[in-house]
């Protein structure tokens, strides 16, 4: 179910991208974006969770900042820095830098929590690591230092939030440790987003979806419905179940296959397309999540 759950996750994460450009492209900025994802997280994750088990919302001082350091670096801040990545870098390789996050990870807990880190997750990780170095052709990339700084500081941050995440999903569920986060994301870019600078004639304004969907046009808020429901709260729950049973290094191996969901969705939708190296990549990563899934043993915290 953890592999099931990440997988899920990494294609509605994919599939997001394109829908959050054409909405940027709209006029929407990328901290309001990352506004409007964390806000209706938060808010579908409390009803539910008020729904379902009311006990989950009572958390300890120490589970509430580690909530609130989740929400605004985990989430606000991964978000908003990939944003700002991609536009100094392409999209791929932006992805690439931003999941070092995994070797990260693996480097710390070995280093800082003594973990038993089997050598085939990091045969593993190689794999995921050169398959996407080729899929994203960094070789051909000219690349902005700025950018590659940008996107090494979301590296640091995605690093942050599959840590604490793996820490916070083990005390408390999955739904409650979403929610938080999620919560903490949201008043962080209440502040930074300037929300209310946006025309409300924006939110109306029918839009292209470009590419072999040129033909079709769409309101921004239904892109951001979108983006708020199938881009923000579900991927991000399933990432909480993923992380409670697999702990981080294995679901950030897995949640790299974001990438070649994205890249799935672009030649689909936008027409992009991947070469014969860029294929072969692909393979290297899916091998490498392959060999992740018996890497690393760990006892669930949830019974499925």
């Amino acid at each position: 179910m953890g592999y099931g759950c990440a997988l899920l996750a990494a294609l509605l994460f994919g599939a997001n991208g394109s829908v959050a450009k054409v909405a940027l492209g709209a006029g929407i900025t990328p901290a309001q974006l990352t506004l409007f994802r964390s806000l209706s997280a938060a808010l579908v994750g409390g009803v539910v969770v008020l729904m379902t088990d009311r006990r989950a919302l009572r958390v300890s001082r120490r589970e509430l900042v580690h909530s609130a350091v989740l929400g605004i670096v985990g989430v606000a801040l991964v978000q908003w820095l990939y944003a700002v990545a991609i536009e100094r870098l392409p999209v791929g390789v932006a992805l690439l830098i931003e999941y070092t996050a995994v070797l990260m990870v693996a480097v710390v807990g070995r280093v800082f929590f003594a973990e038993n880190v089997r050598p085939r997750l990091w045969l593993a990780i190689g794999c995921v690591l050169v398959g996407l170095a080729v899929v994203a052709k960094i070789w051909s990339s000219d690349l902005a230092p700025a950018g590659v700084g940008v996107a090494g500081l979301a590296a640091v941050a995605f690093a942050t939030y599959l840590m604490l995440g793996e820490r916070l999903a083990t005390r408390t569920s999955p739904l409650a440790s979403a929610f938080w986060s999620m919560l903490f994301a949201a008043l962080f870019w209440s502040v930074f987003s300037d929300w209310w600078t946006i025309d409300p004639a924006v939110l109306t304004r029918r839009v292209s979806l470009g590419g072999h969907l040129a033909g079709t046009s769409l309101p921004v808020w239904a892109l951001l419905c979108y983006v708020m429901a199938l881009g923000s709260f579900v991927p991000f729950f399933l990432d909480f179940i993923a992380l409670s049973r697999l702990g981080a290094t294995p679901m950030g191996v897995v949640a790299t296959t974001e990438v070649l969901f994205g890249f799935a969705v672009a030649w689909l939708w936008l027409g992009e397309t991947l070469d014969t190296s860029q294929v072969i990549g692909a393979l290297i990563v899916i091998a490498g999540v392959i060999v992740a899934q018996t890497a690393r043993h760990r006892t669930p915290a949830f019974a499925d």
